[in-house]
This record gives structure tokens, sequence and C-alpha cells, in this order.
């Protein structure tokens, strides 16, 4: 089955209620994080330019969103709100740590998901870009995860890994290692080793792709060492050839599931970081990465869970990537902490067909001194404003944000604002060792 706008906008479908938690063996679980890429750029949403088959049968067996949103415009935001289930103002991480930044970083007095998961029996890894800090006591192994292999930077080589500023930047488990291949190989690589030989307890794979980030090197064509002048070159066709071998590396996975008899038992995420940037395709969005546009936040999500999800169903909730942590925490019956309160909801009750969609508020900022940015969603409306310019867009039969409604609607602008104003209040209020903004 092929989905397309107009299908992810279809009818939400519904299915029996599952058996109890405590009736089955705690799932496994795989939440797999795409970097920079487009919203239309997987054929499940419509790219007709790129094939990704293999994503594309997570959709098809299982639930596809039509309103799911990054918690940030870039990446290390939406990383930092995955691990924490909290909004990333709590901890100071609002925008991209950029090289040489070697200070900040996640605290390990945040929890994170992997240790409360750990805490449940699970066992751990995160294959992949971190991009929550450099220095040992920010690594994903102080956050509660058993392995790590990957990035710390934002990007880096797909060839040499290295950073833009030439320092190597492959890591296992706080180690800088030197070893020849394509990046995203090695991750899947990783990633299906761990699955063919995860033991006995229930596992959580985080696998976090630093495709389709630039710099746009395709695999089977190394070129040499890439330096700051040509970090950014690339074409359409470079970015697909990388966006196919992510998909490749999903279906390898995909397909140690299926040999080891784990596929019905396994929760499969696959979403993105933020919008697409350049090289991508963000119809039928407006804008793109590092912006609070539709373009710059709206972003794929595909959930499978078979006999738990209903096949080929579409989950209008509007949702984001935090949420992801309080449904993954609930399916494995894990809790957070006493007297620590996640920000997302568990989407399990949606994504089952037992709960209509609901009304939700979500809350983003971009505070720079090259771009300052505020972004409410309440229901069907956006209040959007940059700098002193406030806009109000219904992004449901307005989704590339064409037509402003501020001035038809001035008590919605006001009753937004209003909502953002005590929202920023309040994240102000967490107190976070530093900020990144």
């Amino acid at each position: 089955m092929r989905f397309t706008w107009s299908v992810l906008v279809a009818a939400f479908v519904s299915c029996a209620q599952p058996p109890p938690a405590t009736e089955r063996r705690p799932p496994n679980i795989i939440f797999i994080l795409s970097d920079d890429m487009g919203f239309a750029d997987l054929g499940c949403t419509g790219a007709t330019d790129i094939r990704t088959p293999h994503i594309d049968r997570i959709a098809r067996e299982g639930a596809s969103f039509t309103d799911f949103y990054s918690n940030g415009p870039v990446c290390t935001p939406t990383r930092a709100a995955f691990i924490t289930g909290r909004y990333q103002q709590r901890v100071g991480l609002e925008w991209a740590i950029f090289p040489g930044q070697k200070e900040p970083g996640l605290r390990t007095s945040e929890t994170s998901i992997a240790r409360m998961l750990k805490d449940r029996g699970y066992s751990t890894a995160l294959f992949g870009k971190w991009h929550l800090g450099y220095k040992p006591e920010f690594s994903a192994n102080a956050h509660g995860f058993d392995e790590f292999f990957g990035l710390l930077s934002g990007n880096h080589d797909f060839y040499s890994h290295k950073e833009n500023n030439g320092e190597l930047d492959l890591v296992e488990g706080t180690a800088s290692v030197e070893m020849a291949g394509y990046t995203t190989d090695l991750l899947t690589e990783r990633a299906d080793k761990f699955v063919r030989n995860r033991g006995n307890a229930p596992f959580f794979l985080y696998l976090a792709y630093n495709a389709v980030h630039w710099p746009f090197q395709p695999p089977d064509r190394p070129d040499t060492v890439r330096t700051r002048d040509t970090w950014y070159s690339g074409t359409r066709e470079d970015y697909k050839g990388m966006l196919e071998r992510m998909d490749h590396g999903v279906g390898r996975i995909l397909k140690a599931l299926d040999e080891l008899g784990l596929s019905e038992n396994t929760i499969v995420v696959f979403t993105n970081d933020n919008g697409g940037e350049r090289l991508s395709n963000n119809t039928p969005f407006s804008n793109r990465k590092g912006t609070l546009w539709e373009g710059g936040i709206r972003v794929p999500c595909v959930v499978r869970w078979p006999g738990r999800i209903p096949a080929g169903s579409v989950c209008r909730q509007a949702a984001i990537t935090m949420d992801m942590t309080s449904t993954l925490l609930a399916a494995a019956d894990a809790k957070p902490p006493s007297g620590r309160r996640l920000d997302g909801i568990d989407l399990l009750p949606a994504l089952q067909g037992r709960a209509a969609p609901i009304e939700r508020t979500f809350f983003w900022r971009i505070d720079r001194p090259q771009i300052k940015q505020k972004a409410a969603r309440q229901g069907n409306l956006k209040y959007l404003r940059e700098r002193e310019k406030e806009r109000l867009f219904d992004v449901a039969s307005d989704p590339g944000e064409k037509t402003d409604l501020a001035s038809a609607r001035p008590e919605k602008v006001g009753e937004l604002r209003e909502l953002l104003a005590r929202w920023e209040a309040e994240m102000d209020a967490s107190n976070p060792p530093f900020k990144v903004k």
C-alpha cells in the first residue's frame, strides 16, 4: 500500500484493545532517527525519485502520523527531548552543540529513557549520533546505555569520520576509534549485531543515523576528505544515495527481527530530528530546518507493533518527539523516578484506536542573534512570531502556511501569545545549568 498526503489525512483506523502488558514479555524497542530528512522524501509520504521500501514497510505494517513534530528545528534539542521525555529548554539544550563546544551537555542529574528502561530489565544500546555533549560525563554510557558506538558531533565526514574542524569523531564507549567504512553501514552493522546477540533480556536499541545530514556523501563513492570549503557541496542525487542506503540498513534490521522471530513483540519507530535541509523535499510544508515554519519542524513518523497497532492505519493525533518517550516507557511498563514529570503523553491509546485524537498545545522557541522565532500550535491553529511579526495559520487546511489569519482572529493571537509567554516563564524557571541557544 502506498501512502500519499491524501492517504495520510484519511480516517483513523481502530482495532480491538490489546491484552494487558502483564500477560506478555515486555516488548523490544527499536527507535530509529534520521537526520535532516525532508517530509516528502519517503515513498510512504509521496517521494517519486527516492525508493524507501523498508521504511515504507513499517508504515504498511503499522501506523503513520499525519501531524507529528520534532521538538526542535535542529539536531541537539530534539535528541535531548527524546532522551529525557521533556522539553529541551528544561536542560538548557535549546540549539545545536557546535564543534569545539566542549562544556555543554546533558547532565546525569537528568533522567533518561535508557536508564528508565534499564531499571525495567532492558539491555540498552545507542549506535549513531549522540550530539548531547563531548565530555565523558555527558556521554551516552553515563545516561544508561550499555553500548555506544557512533559520533558525538552534529555531523562528520562519512568516510574519514572527522568533523569539519579536522577532529576524529568516531567513538566506542568514550574512546575514539579509527576504522574504515561508510558511517551509515558501520552503524547498521553494529545494530544488526546487537539484535542478533541480544541475550535473554528485552532490548532497547536507539539507532540514530547521521544520514542524510551534510556532508552530502553517497555510499560506494569515497571522495577526498572534505574541507570547510566543500563541506556543504552536493546534489539531490547524492542525497538520494544516502537516504536509500539508510533505508537498506533499516531493512537489514527488520530482516534480523524476522529471522529471529522477534518481529511480533518488537516496537519499531522511524522518525526524523527536524525538517529537511536544502536538498530535501518538505512538500507540502513551507521553509526548512532551522525555522519554526512547518517545514522546519513537521516530520514523518511511522510505528509498527504487529498485533498491537493495526497495519496500514493512520493516526491523526497531533504529537511531538517527546511523546515517543512516554509511549515507549508505557509499552514497557517503565516509569520515571518519583517526582519527575515527563512533558510528553502516551500515544498508544490513539495508535491502537482506543482513544480519539485530543486537542494539544505545543511550543517552540529559537532565540539566536540571527533568528528569533516563537511558535505555538493549539488544535489546528498555529501562532508564529518572527521578532515582532505575528502570524496565525490553520495548518490543517493550509499546511503550507500561505494564508495569515492574524488580522481576522486577533483574540486567538492574543490567547496563544499569552500561553507561549507562560510556557517560556516555566521553562526559564527550570534553571538549567547552562543554555545552548
